[in-house]
């Protein structure tokens, strides 16, 4: 396979779904996962004709739609059927003036992209309820990656997944220390400049030292008095922000403690991941092989936790989840509630391992499925195929 080939993006059949007169359709992610390669490919798919694509970070843009007027915009849609604005967090008044779009032309189907939570929910939020759709695009899935790849390919490349992600870009670079030069620039770039955007935050060491301490905690509780010490000169409330910023930015996402409210359950605690493997080995920087590597098991569980969140979202699964730990160190990784029914799975690269539920865990939900997941059968588990 010419890994160089396009690759279908999975969450288009949706977006053709959800694009509808009348709405707006967000689509959020990351810098450089993929937003505007997906637009090309639904116009390109669609065969619409009549579209204005717009970028919010090109100033003319903005001086286009500075003017909320019907006058001004009949000139600037001129009869389009389909409007596109790509990263329209930049463009001010972005809500008030994509509800005045919808309003003023009800046949219109409009589509955005942002890379930033905060920046998207703060511009588009109130002005645009019950009047969007969001959709959420991560770096390339191995569902993706399937579809042009045969299995003995997707074997061999588990161990490069595991170390490099999976953005998109990276497909370009045959040599690894291109891919490895790649992230640095995404992590040193794009995500400084989107975190340093944000008012009050100056202290992009800081962040970065942040970042480096929960990369070293993948699978564990990770306490905020704790960081905030480690950090010294920080607040707990600063690195609460921070924390919460990064989710925002795509950059990690949090899972909480599940609890039956059984006595010994830990309820309050949380783990926190990389939506990708490859930013959190450029972070520390480390791109060595997985048999020099002392943290194997923390990429193993990193890498099955975002795929799964991939995969969930995706399909448009309804699912909650969760990891479970006692306070006699009993734990599992990943919980799932799917309409009050739990799932329980442990992840171990190595298929030799014999593992079993733990007995706390047997007696307290023993109708809940278990399962490990490992090297051999981690297929099924990521994919559903």
């Amino acid at each position: 396979m010419d890994t160089k080939n396009k690759i279908s993006r999975a969450i288009l059949p949706t977006l053709q779904k959800k694009l509808r007169a009348g709405k707006v359709l967000i689509i959020l992610g990351a810098r450089r996962v993929g937003k505007t390669e997906l637009i090309k490919s639904y116009l390109q798919e669609s065969e619409v004709s009549n579209y204005l694509l717009l970028n919010g970070e090109d100033r003319t843009t903005i001086d286009l739609l500075q003017v909320q007027s019907k006058g001004n915009y009949d000139r600037l849609l001129n009869n389009e059927d389909l409007l596109i604005i790509d990263e329209a967090q930049n463009i001010p008044e972005i809500g008030n003036k994509l509800k005045f779009i919808v309003d003023t032309y009800p046949e219109l189907k409009v589509m955005v992209t942002g890379s930033s939570v905060f920046d998207m929910s703060q511009k588009l939020g109130e002005p645009l309820v019950g009047r969007e759709t969001t959709l959420k695009l991560f770096p390339l899935s191995q569902s993706e990656f399937s579809k042009t790849e045969s299995l003995p390919e997707t074997y061999d490349r588990l161990e490069e997944r595991l170390i490099y992600g999976g953005y998109p870009e990276l497909n370009q670079y045959n040599d690894l220390n291109e891919k490895a030069d790649y992230l640095d620039s995404i992590v040193n770039s794009y995500l400084l400049k989107d975190i340093l955007s944000f008012d009050g935050i100056r202290k992009s060491e800081k962040i970065m030292d942040l970042l480096r301490l929960v990369a070293f905690q993948i699978g564990k509780e990770v306490s905020i008095e704790e960081l905030a010490s480690q950090l010294k000169g920080i607040s707990r409330n600063t690195v609460e922000n921070y924390l919460d910023l990064l989710t925002k930015v795509f950059v990690l996402y949090k899972v909480r403690a599940y609890s039956g409210n059984l006595r010994k359950e830990i309820t309050k605690s949380s783990r926190w991941f990389f939506y990708d493997n490859g930013i959190r080995n450029a972070v520390i920087q480390n791109y060595a092989p997985l048999h020099l590597r002392q943290d194997k098991g923390e990429l193993w569980e990193n890498y099955l936790m975002t795929e799964r969140l991939k995969h969930n979202s995706y399909r448009s699964k309804r699912v909650n989840s969760y990891f479970w730990r006692t306070y006699d160190q009993q734990e599992i990784d990943l919980i799932e509630e799917v309409n009050g029914n739990l799932s329980a799975y442990e992840f171990k690269f190595s298929p030799n391992k014999k593992v079993n539920a733990p007995g706390g865990w047997k007696k307290g939900y023993p109708r809940a499925d278990f399962q490990v997941i490992h090297s051999r059968n981690y297929l099924d588990f990521i994919t559903g195929e």
